[in-house]
């Protein structure tokens, strides 16, 4: 008996080496449903996934194949699918993988359409002609491959190291379903489209959220990594004096989404992380868009962590960690009738990055923030931005009309910022 106990205690102590929690592969967690405290998406009922699945409508899979009859064309029958090793969503059905060439169709080629719409002669129309088609049909290739749709009473899990690259997980118009301990890599899009008149000097747009809520109600996402791990656009040229862009958001949550909850999750590596609500014009979602979020990591990410609009939004115990040398502009984007309340967060940044430049406003007039520690130090982060913003933007309120309902226990920023480091991110469930 005590050799086996020393056994285990070798084996613990190795498991917390290697940052992977000591048994952390031991027990099932494919019919784990969320607590009945976690976040907004505990709400009206709570989040259980796949928890109802028969063992018929229970899969491990172990490529793209397997994972697209897996889903089932996103049907509503209770299922749970676990992840096994690296699956490549650009493949063909034989398991042979594609690249952007093997979708191109039309005669679409990146140089033939930069020629046929450089603003010095196309000027500041929208793309149209013989290769925007082009575009749009080499890009519908793609699509049908990448493009996975989830649907309600869903469980994904990943096994140990599981991986899905190359894929937009897509949960639109569904209802609970479940997200946990997966890597989601590199949603490449090899198409993008050139868009003259954003933002003044024109921008390229992608396609391809590495996860996409869209019109998802009671959706729990909970120890994901996702990244551009593979392709960072920060290793892409410019054409047009622009990013040539190959990836859109990490976790957009949109079209009329409620009652989400992520957390102890890892956002690294990326411009704009995560979306929450899409358009000013989309009054549709007032009253929608509750979501928390909470223990999640975000590294090296640019903005949008998260940006908000209309939606309720419970930010608290976050990590944020801007590298030295790493491009950064905000965290916190307040936009139209967005009332986020955040608590006890974490920032960790360079000289440069000041206390104001943890926010951004656009027409939104609402944050409640308490607890917020930045390089260390307590900071009142609403009074520091009004400060520096006066005369130039609106001032933010504290006052936000609510209170959050739901969650488990907040603790300090400091410890906070401790914990999410070493357990945020895919594997790493306790």
């Amino acid at each position: 008996m005590r050799r086996i106990l020393q056994v285990a205690a070798v084996t613990g102590l190795l498991g917390l080496a290697l940052g992977v929690p000591a048994g952390a592969d031991a027990r099932d967690i494919s019919r784990d449903t969320l607590a009945a405290d976690d976040g907004w998406a505990a709400a009206g009922g709570g989040t259980t996934g796949g928890a109802a699945a028969d063992e018929a409508h229970v899969h491990t899979v172990t490529s793209r194949a397997e994972l697209v009859r897996a889903l089932d064309g996103g049907s509503a029958t209770p299922k749970i699918i676990k992840i096994a090793g690296t699956i490549d969503a650009n493949t063909d059905d034989d398991g042979h993988h594609l690249d952007c060439d093997d979708y191109a169709t039309g005669g679409y080629t990146v140089k033939k359409y930069l020629a046929a719409h450089d603003p010095r002669t196309w000027g500041s129309a929208k793309p149209g002609g013989p290769q925007e088609e082009a575009r749009q049909a080499s890009a519908a290739a793609q699509a049908s491959r990448v493009e996975l749709l989830v649907g309600s009473n869903t469980t994904i899990v990943g096994l140990k190291n599981a991986v899905l690259k190359g894929a937009s997980l897509q949960v639109k118009n569904a209802d609970n379903v479940i997200v946990r301990n997966l890597e989601l890599r590199d949603a490449y899009d090899c198409f993008p489209v050139w868009q003259p008149n954003t933002g003044g000097l024109g921008d390229w747009k992608t396609s391809y959220d590495t996860l996409w809520l869209s019109g998802a109600t009671h959706v729990w996402v909970d120890h994901i990594t996702a990244s551009d791990k593979g392709h960072p656009d920060a290793e892409e040229p410019f054409y047009f004096a622009r990013n040539y862009l190959r990836h859109d958001g990490l976790l957009d949550i949109t079209g009329g989404s409620d009652l989400v909850t992520v957390s102890w999750s890892r956002f690294a590596d990326h411009d704009k992380a995560m979306l929450i609500g899409n358009s000013d014009s989309a009054t549709g979602d007032r009253g929608k868009l509750r979501v928390t979020l909470h223990h999640n990591e975000f590294e090296s990410v640019v903005q949008r962590a998260p940006r908000v609009r209309f939606g309720q939004v419970h930010v608290y115990n976050n990590r944020y960690v801007v590298p030295e040398g790493s491009e950064y502009r905000y965290s916190l984007g307040v936009s139209t009738e967005s009332v986020v309340y955040a608590e006890n967060n974490a920032f960790t940044t360079p000289a440069h990055v000041e206390v104001a430049d943890l926010v951004k406003s656009w027409n939104g007039t609402a944050l409640h923030q308490t607890g917020t520690l930045f390089n260390g130090f307590p900071v009142d982060l609403l009074s520091i931005y009004n400060a520096y913003n006066s005369g130039s933007e609106r001032d933010l309120t504290a006052d936000v009309g609510w209170t959050p309902p739901l969650h488990g226990r907040i603790d300090s920023a400091r410890q906070a910022d401790h914990d999410v480091e070493r357990g945020a991110g895919a594997g790493r469930i306790p």
